[in-house]
């Protein structure tokens, strides 16, 4: 009958319409500032179609540009290192201060417009970048941190709000911003470190006036805290800023963030988990993960004396992708530039071959989830992902005689090796699909090679694939 009248059609749908509109009003979250409520809330799907971002670490540890980021904590903090210690004296006179450093942070041939046509070009997705490391110099012009900031010494122009512009020229790329929690030599700190967390001068007059302004000024998309691991949530009051992020901020809907934001919390809570720097566990996680890790293996900021072995290859820094994203993970590369502004040609380099590659493998990136096996049964290097309906099986290493045997396949209608024009032969077998590919020649394609999989069976056999093991665990500077 209501085929028959269009008008009462018509009524039914608006009365069911209006009635889960209502119903959605009457049941729209109001997250309270307890992580039981904070970690309910889902993660604005944009970050987990994205799968890679950009890091950029950039301040004034950026001119001495020797050891790491950390380089002031490790010439006068309490962990001291020899060799930091004695560059200071074989190259600095006596009495000269960390803030001497500052003027010569002059950002001289920063182009935020290039750095931004450069991370698109890589591929990226979204770009976090370094609003305050732990040595507490703001790369933003802000009112909590008097001359201790880009627009008052050193570049003269509020870093952020330059880059932030630009970045939002490229449609597909999102702006989010790294803020440490902590400052090393902040005396506030210091007093309230001292009283065991139990006073909160330095929350209430500078971490969260910080967090709030940047917030409300710079619109991020993503909060990438640091610098939580020495005092609880309850003393950085986290759980309270979150609650306003998720319900009240200008990005409530589209903001993600990370899970440092107190002792204890990280990999337990927030929005996605990175758990430790370089963290890439090699099997499925529950929850969803980032991968950040550095092209230059020893630091995140730059470093003048870094060798070329120092830089991760083109094909480890694939292959951190594949691993990464197959088990969930989304990828952030960081870069640290130059005091004067400029990207190392090397990190330039390794940026534009990521997105030559992904030019011709991102498919199998893109809005790709994990499927039901993340690494192959019979051959080592090999890594899996789905999207709409095929399977993307990662070769990490090219086989020998160009034979490939998947054994976490059992059968395939069609297989194809993605930007090469032949289409390589198969054949079902009761060790795994069995693949003839084709020959590389005159393709130019290398480093990671990715064959979709279309009308994929698994086989029957409840064998798992091998864990993966990740690369020996090396003593990393914190973030």
């Amino acid at each position: 009958s209501l085929v028959k009248n269009p008008e009462m059609r018509l009524t039914k749908l608006l009365t069911v319409a209006s009635f889960a509109f209502c119903l959605a009003s009457l049941c729209q979250c109001r997250y309270t500032p307890d992580w039981a409520s904070l970690d309910s809330r889902p993660l604005p799907a944009w970050y987990d179609q994205s799968k890679i971002g950009i890091f950029i670490h950039w301040g004034v540890f950026s001119v001495p540009s020797y050891h790491s980021e950390w380089f002031w904590w490790y010439w006068q903090g309490t962990d001291k290192q020899k060799d930091v210690v004695n560059f200071m004296k074989q190259n600095y006179p006596p009495g000269f201060t960390y803030a001497d450093f500052a003027p010569k942070f002059k950002a001289t041939f920063f182009n935020p417009d290039q750095w931004a046509e450069l991370f698109d070009s890589a591929g990226a997705k979204y770009v976090v970048f370094t609003s305050k490391h732990h040595e507490g110099y703001c790369n933003w012009d802000t009112a909590y941190s008097f001359n201790w900031n880009s627009k008052q010494v050193g570049p003269n122009r509020d870093l952020v709000a330059d880059l932030a512009a630009a970045i939002r020229k490229r449609p597909g790329l999102r702006f989010g911003l790294y803020h440490s929690l902590y400052e090393w030599f902040n005396p506030l700190y210091q007093n309230d470190q001292r009283s065991q967390f139990k006073t909160r001068d330095f929350v209430l007059s500078k971490t969260m006036p910080e967090l709030y302004e940047l917030v409300n000024r710079f619109k991020p998309d993503v909060v990438w805290s640091d610098g939580d691991w020495d005092a609880p949530a309850e003393y950085w009051n986290s759980t309270g800023f979150l609650a306003w992020l998720y319900n009240d901020s200008p990005v409530n809907d589209s903001v993600v963030t990370n899970d440092r934001w107190g002792k204890g919390v990280m990999c337990n809570h927030g929005g996605y988990y990175t758990c430790q720097d370089r963290y890439n566990p090699g099997i499925l996680q529950p929850h969803k993960w980032e991968n950040c890790m550095t092209l230059d293996k020893q630091s995140w900021g730059y470093r003048r004396d870094a060798r070329l072995a120092d830089y991760l290859t083109p094909q480890e820094l694939l292959s951190t992708l594949a691993t990464t994203i197959s088990c969930g993970g989304n990828l952030l590369v960081n870069v640290g530039p130059t005091a004067d502004g400029t990207i190392d040609p090397v990190m330039e380099e390794r940026l534009r071959q990521l997105g030559s590659w992904l030019r011709t493998n991102g498919e199998a990136v893109y809005n790709s989830t994990p499927w039901s096996r993340q690494n192959d049964t019979a051959t080592s290097g090999v890594w899996y992902t789905q999207r709409a309906g095929s399977v993307y099986a990662f070769l990490l290493t090219w086989p020998a005689n160009d034979r490939l045997l998947l054994g976490s396949v059992a059968m395939a209608t069609n297989v194809t090796l993605l930007g090469h024009p032949k289409r390589p032969a198969f054949s079902a077998t009761p060790k795994g699909l069995s693949v003839a590919l084709p020959s590389l020649d005159g393709t130019g394609l290398r480093w990671a090679w990715v064959l979709r999989l279309d009308g994929v069976k698994p086989p029957k056999s409840a064998e798992r694939p091998r864990i993966f093991e990740p690369m020996p665990n090396r003593e990393f500077d914190r973030l």
